[in-house]
């Protein structure tokens, strides 16, 4: 495909079109102290899966509404003392899948943290986590699933997990609770620029072609998925656009990046349909740290920097996790 954004020159500057709401913070302050009155419940179960280098562990957790959320965490084999950890979240339509998937992290000597994504786990990886909680009419997928009220949106339930993912984490005793960075690709480069908005002592932060920036410009200029979902929702609902408009206010990636304050190596392809090369931008740009770096791929769809990029987070992220 060919270039269809902005150019380079312009997606430097570009600060998204996204109006934040005055109660953005109050909103996620409520929502963090309702979930947080359930007890965390974290548990961790061994699970034989033939890695001799990698000792795994089956979690569940008390998330959103003291929902159960699953998650992997492993560890290289027989750790005798507290590591740093990598929190890991899931791209759209994935689950956690299975351990062997998730190696680079231990292999490179972290506690590695994966959580599992609700509802979401028949796309490509399989998930463990059901989403208990219903919804009005929505268009097939999670992007349109309660979103008519920021209460009831489906996002707010998958980020207050991912908040709650880092407690559970933190709570191992083989986990250095100070050292937690966070990560992902598309949906979750997205919830990862979510939870360092909302969780203050990151080390780090590293979100890859994250998902879930500038909505307004997202799903007026892509026609690809999961933005459509949201236009496919407000062609059959016509006249609903600002309500809408108004609650994904309450969950994009540019106003949670605004109060991050960890370091952060971001990601964008200049050929991503997926995830528009400016609704990145407009996240890093936002990014309320100065210790931030964006890795720009030219000629690169939804995929990425792929391997490339994880080379270079194997070089930027130990020294912050050691620090």
């Amino acid at each position: 495909m060919a270039l269809f954004d902005m150019d380079l020159d312009r997606l430097r500057a570009y600060r998204g079109a996204s109006q934040e709401p005055a109660d953005f913070d109050s909103f996620w302050a409520r929502t963090l102290e309702e979930t947080r009155a359930y007890g965390l419940e974290a548990r961790f179960e061994p699970v034989d899966t033939g890695l001799r280098k990698v000792d795994v562990l089956d979690v569940t957790f008390a998330g959103f509404g003291g929902h159960p959320v699953k998650g992997w965490l492993l560890l290289p084999a027989a750790t005798a003392r507290p590591l740093p950890v990598v929190v890991r979240y899931l791209g759209y339509g994935g689950g956690r899948g299975l351990p062997h998937q998730h190696l680079l992290w231990p292999a490179a000597g972290f506690a590695h943290f994966v959580m599992d994504t609700r509802g979401q786990g028949a796309g490509w990886d399989g998930g463990d986590t059901p989403d208990p909680v219903g919804s009005a009419s929505a268009f097939p997928g999670f992007m349109t699933k309660g979103i008519e009220d920021p209460d009831t949106y489906y996002y707010r339930r998958l980020i207050t997990d991912a908040v709650r993912a880092v407690e559970a984490a933190r709570s191992h005793p083989l986990v250095d609770a100070e050292h937690t960075a966070v990560t992902g690709d598309s949906q979750g480069g997205g919830i990862t620029l979510a939870v360092a908005g909302l969780v203050d002592d990151l080390v780090a932060v590293a979100p890859n072609v994250p998902f879930l920036c500038d909505f307004p410009r997202a799903t007026t200029l892509t026609d690809k998925a999961p933005y459509r979902e949201i236009g496919n929702y407000l062609n059959t609902y016509r006249g609903r656009t600002h309500r809408v408009r108004e609650t994904l206010a309450y969950f994009d990636g540019v106003h949670f990046a605004a109060r991050g304050r960890a370091p952060a190596l971001f990601s964008t392809a200049l050929e991503d349909q997926t995830c528009p090369p400016s609704t990145v931008f407009a996240a890093f740009n936002a990014y309320g740290s100065d210790d931030k770096a964006i890795e720009v791929y030219d000629f690169n769809g939804h995929e990425g920097g792929g391997p490339y990029q994880e080379a270079v987070q194997l070089k930027w992220l130990p020294p912050r996790l050691m620090s």
